[in-house]
């Protein structure tokens, strides 16, 4: 019997490739910026960080990237999926690595954009521009937000 599972994965290029746009979005605007690209996994595909950039967005930046990965959605929708539940924002306000304001994006196969394939966080400017530059990033690969 032959089994075979086909999982669809960023490359390093790819990777690479939507950092240095999130980084150069930046650089025309005037920001400064860290920008993280991790796998579907959680693992760390590329960062690039900008001179002048927050030294405490560093793990912002990356873990925007994990949290947006984990979960397949934007970081600026965690609030509005939590509701009004105060257990779930407890429970989740306990968790490591979790990002619940915006700047993090899932990133999706370019094949149908239904599979998540990991994610992109941007950390050290406003909420905004950060999501500007994730975007920004997605759109250098050819990808959708």
């Amino acid at each position: 019997m032959n089994l075979q599972v086909n999982q669809a994965q960023i490359s390093w290029e790819a990777a690479s490739a939507a950092a240095q746009a999130a980084v150069r979005h930046a650089e025309a605007n005037g920001w400064r910026i860290n920008v993280a690209v991790v796998n579907r996994g959680g693992s760390l595909m590329a960062f690039l960080r900008m001179s002048g950039a927050y030294l405490h967005s560093i793990d912002i930046a990356i873990d925007k990237a994990y949290t947006a990965a984990s979960f397949g959605f934007p970081t600026k929708d965690w609030m509005a999926a939590i509701g009004h539940d105060d257990g779930m924002k407890l429970g989740f306000s306990a968790q490591p690595r979790l990002i619940v304001f915006g700047g993090g994006l899932p990133i999706r196969a370019a094949t149908d954009g239904s599979e998540w394939i990991g994610g992109i966080g941007v950390s050290g400017a406003s909420e905004a521009q950060d999501q500007e530059c994730a975007g920004a990033g997605l759109a250098a690969i050819g990808l959708a937000v």
